[in-house]
């Protein structure tokens, strides 16, 4: 098991995708990957972001391999044509860490497509771009889609009645669902991968309470959330490096199990070590998942190989 920087194994001849990696655990993610000698593709919103990275990761790792894609996860139109130019790369991806989110933004947002903000990026543009990038994950021998979720997911439901949180907005009960969403995505993905010899192990993570530019972001608009934080970050928080460790632990650990959760391993998993931990119970009811994949192909217009 991975559990620090220094057990990183050899990843050269992989190739990896990794969203939301202009910054936190995303870019800790990408970091760690590139040091190991993996082929990694940097996926972000902003071409200069991504430029920036690129630089410093070039600074710290002149031979590492990186180069960046530029998706905006608010689009489901922009997660077609930036997975289009990874498809006509045609080079097999090995490792797709699913990481990109928007966190307990104060006020409802949507996204281009009218989604709810938080439901459309942490969920449903995930769920499209790893449909889209079917076709080169299941050219690897040994493929893996991490879905990154959080503690927040111990306290999701699924509300499918009022998914786009229209009747009534609460910031975090609208994140808790995103993030159960992953969880329950990541289960569904191991059923149909299984079933249709797909060949894809589906795992999830989470980074535990870390001090991240989302955390920051979320502590300037002072909801209920961030007083929580306020409260308890300054003695249980950990770097944001240290919370990609369970992403990348994830991605790599040679026990792992389809459906497997990583996360750290301390204090109710808020820091520590990665280690393997127990999901939620409603991430674990088949019928919630098989619903929500259902309604998620739906919304996208996407529909999975059987």
């Amino acid at each position: 098991m991975l559990r620090t920087e220094q057990d990183l194994p050899d990843l050269s001849g992989k190739r990896a995708v990794v969203t939301g990696a202009t910054s936190g655990l995303g870019f800790e993610a990408a970091r760690m990957l590139v040091m190991a000698g993996a082929d990694v593709v940097l996926v972000g919103r902003s071409a200069e972001k991504g430029d920036a990275v690129l630089a410093r990761l070039s600074e710290q790792n002149p031979t590492g391999k990186a180069r960046f894609q530029q998706i905006d996860l608010t689009s489901l139109a922009s997660v077609a044509t930036g997975a289009g130019r990874l498809l006509d790369e045609d080079q097999p991806i090995d490792i797709l860490i699913n990481n990109a989110g928007i966190m307990a933004p104060p006020k409802r947002l949507t996204t281009e497509d009218g989604f709810e903000a938080q439901f459309g990026t942490n969920h449903l543009a995930h769920f499209a771009l790893t449909f889209h990038l079917l076709p080169l994950l299941r050219k690897s021998a040994a493929q893996r889609v991490v879905s990154v979720a959080s503690l927040a997911a111990l306290f999701g439901r699924i509300h499918f009645g009022d998914l786009q949180a229209q009747k009534g907005y609460d910031d975090m009960r609208t994140y808790a669902q995103s993030k159960l969403a992953n969880l329950l995505f990541t289960n569904e993905l191991d059923r149909r991968s299984a079933a249709g010899r797909w060949g894809i192990t589906a795992l999830a993570a989470h980074p535990g309470l870390s001090r991240t530019s989302l955390f920051k972001k979320q502590n300037e608009d002072k909801g209920l959330a961030d007083r929580l934080g306020d409260l308890f970050s300054p003695f249980f928080s950990q770097s944001a490096a240290a919370g990609a460790l369970p992403l990348v632990a994830a991605a790599i650990d040679p026990d792992a199990e389809p459906g497997d959760y990583y996360g750290p391993g301390r204090w109710f998993g808020m820091n520590g070590a990665p280690r393997k931990v127990r999901q939620p119970r409603a991430a674990g009811d088949p019928g919630v998942s098989l619903r929500l994949w259902d309604v998620s192909e739906a919304l996208t217009g996407l529909r999975y190989p059987d």
